[in-house]
């Protein structure tokens, strides 16, 4: 007599996680020594269809402008030169990323609001919200909210 042996399938990642998962990996590429983000676009089939990370502007080479947090004036912090990851993935997207969701390592800043609401984005995964309380990030959440763009905190689980 045979015996079968069923094999039970593999339980996967969820999106979510697979999602910040590889936010965090092309976070690895900023060259920020103090905050390195990460972010991720993708479409309503779960296809990734931009990535991005902070740091400055293409083709200006890493020592020419300053990485500092402080400074008399902005122009001497790396605030003034920076770009954000959550835009860098809208400009890295090989499709207009209308109707698309967003996952940041970091809740997106009032610029990078005003991004994710101008090209259609409609839903915004985020896992860190450590600088909840400054005004930019209470600005964010104040256009995010009135566009009707769904923010939620990412929650590890392990199934989908």
């Amino acid at each position: 007599m045979e015996t079968s042996t069923q094999v039970l399938p593999r339980v996967a990642i969820s999106w979510d996680e697979c999602f910040m998962r590889m936010a965090h990996v092309i976070a690895l590429r900023s060259k920020d020594p103090s905050t390195q983000v990460g972010a991720v676009i993708a479409d309503q089939n779960n296809i990734v269809v931009g990535l991005g990370y902070n740091g400055f502007p293409r083709g200006i080479e890493d020592g020419v402008l300053p990485w500092q947090r402080e400074g008399v004036k902005l122009s001497e912090t790396k605030y003034a030169y920076i770009c954000h990851a959550e835009v860098n993935a809208i400009y890295n997207a090989n499709v207009q990323p209308k109707g698309c969701k967003l996952y940041s390592t970091l809740f997106p800043c009032n610029e990078c609001a005003k991004a994710i609401i101008q090209n259609g984005i409609v839903e915004v995964i985020y896992e860190s919200d450590k600088y909840h309380d400054e005004d930019i990030f209470v600005a964010s959440r104040r256009m995010l909210d009135a566009a009707g763009i769904v923010c939620r905190s990412y929650q590890l689980n392990s199934i989908e």
